[in-house]
C-alpha cells in the first residue's frame, strides 16, 4: 500500500475543466473547482487557464503536491504523448514545462483516467473486466482488464464514436457520413429541450443510436459489465432508457443479454479523480 499523500488532478474536457486536490489511498477530494474550457479562445489561453486553476487548487490546500495528472480529451500514447488536436493544440511538453513547478506531471488520455478511477474507488471494483463508456460533448470508451485501463498499442483507443458510420442509400445513391457523436452525443443534442415531447424523443433515438454501437462491443470484447459516465450518461431520463433498451436488443448473445449496465459511482469528479490515480500510481 502506498503512503498517503496529496496529488493534483485535472480533467480537461470539450465544455469544461475540472480540477481537484485528491487524497490517496482513498481517492478523496479536498478541493475542486471546474471552469468553462472554450477552447476557441485559442489553445493558449487554455492553457494559462490549466495553470491557474492548478495553481488556485494548490493554494487553497495549503498541502504539499507530490504529482499531477492531466487528463485530456486527445489521444494519448501508452508513454503519455499527446497524439490528435481535434480540440486542443497542446503538446506534451507544453504541459510538463506549465505545470512542473507543482510536481512531476503525468498525461492520460480522459476517458482511460475516468476508468481507473472507476476500477479503483467505483462501480467497476467488482469487476474483474469492464467496459467504461463515457458520454459528454463527446463519446469515447475504454475496455478495462485486470482493473488496468487498456491503451492499446498506440494509445489510441475509445474513439467508437468519432469515425464515420458510411451508408449508402439503396433508392437516391446519398452516402451518408455522419458519425455517432453527430448523432449521439450530448453536443448534437445541446439545442433539445429534454422536458419537451419533441426533445424527449430525440433524447430517447440518440440513445437507442448509441445502444446499437455499445451491443457491437459487448459482442467483440465480452465485458463482465457495461459502466457509464460523463454528464449525459449519468442524467438518466429517455436517453439513458433507450440506451439500455437499445443496447439489450441488439447484443448478438443470449449469455450476454443481462450483462450488468450501470453508472459510474465516482460521478462527475471520475476524470478528476482517475487524472490524479494516474499520477499516484506512477509515483
Amino acid at each position: 500500500m502506498k503512503k498517503a499523500c496529496h496529488v493534483l488532478g485535472i480533467d480537461v474536457g470539450g465544455t469544461k475543466i475540472a480540477g481537484g486536490v485528491v487524497r490517496f489511498p482513498k481517492g478523496e477530494i479536498v478541493a475542486h473547482r471546474i471552469i468553462p474550457t472554450k477552447p476557441a479562445r485559442g489553445s493558449d489561453k487554455v492553457l494559462d487557464d490549466l495553470f491557474a486553476l492548478a495553481n488556485e487548487l494548490v493554494a487553497l490546500t495549503k498541502a504539499r503536491i507530490q504529482g499531477a495528472g492531466v487528463g485530456i480529451c486527445e489521444l494519448v500514447s501508452p508513454d503519455g504523448k499527446i497524439q490528435s488536436a481535434a480540440t486542443l493544440k497542446w503538446t506534451s511538453q507544453q504541459i510538463h514545462k506549465k505545470l512542473a513547478r507543482f510536481a512531476p506531471i503525468t498525461i492520460e488520455a480522459d476517458v482511460r483516467a475516468a476508468a481507473l478511477a472507476e476500477a479503483l474507488f467505483g462501480t467497476g471494483r467488482k469487476y474483474r473486466n469492464f467496459l467504461f463508456v463515457t458520454i459528454g460533448t463527446g463519446i469515447s470508451c475504454c475496455l478495462v482488464v485486470d482493473g488496468q485501463p487498456y491503451t492499446g498499442t498506440r494509445g489510441a483507443t475509445g474513439t467508437m464514436a468519432s469515425g464515420a458510420v458510411t451508408q449508402r442509400c439503396e433508392k437516391c445513391g446519398h452516402i451518408q457520413t455522419q458519425t455517432l457523436e453527430d448523432v449521439a452525443s450530448g453536443r448534437a443534442l445541446a439545442g433539445e429541450p429534454s422536458g419537451h415531447t419533441g426533445g424527449y424523443e430525440a433524447y430517447r433515438k440518440a440513445g437507442e443510436a448509441l445502444g446499437s454501437t455499445l451491443a457491437l462491443l459487448i459482442d467483440v470484447l465480452d465485458p463482465g459489465a457495461v459502466v457509464v459516465g460523463g454528464g449525459l450518461g449519468l442524467a438518466g431520463g429517455p436517453y439513458w432508457d433507450g440506451l439500455v433498451a437499445s443496447t439489450r436488443t441488439h447484443i448478438w448473445s443470449q449469455v450476454s443479454r443481462r450483462i450488468p449496465i450501470q453508472r459510474a459511482k465516482t460521478g462527475r469528479n471520475a476524470g478528476t479523480v482517475g487524472a490524479a490515480a494516474a499520477a499516484w500510481l506512477r509515483r
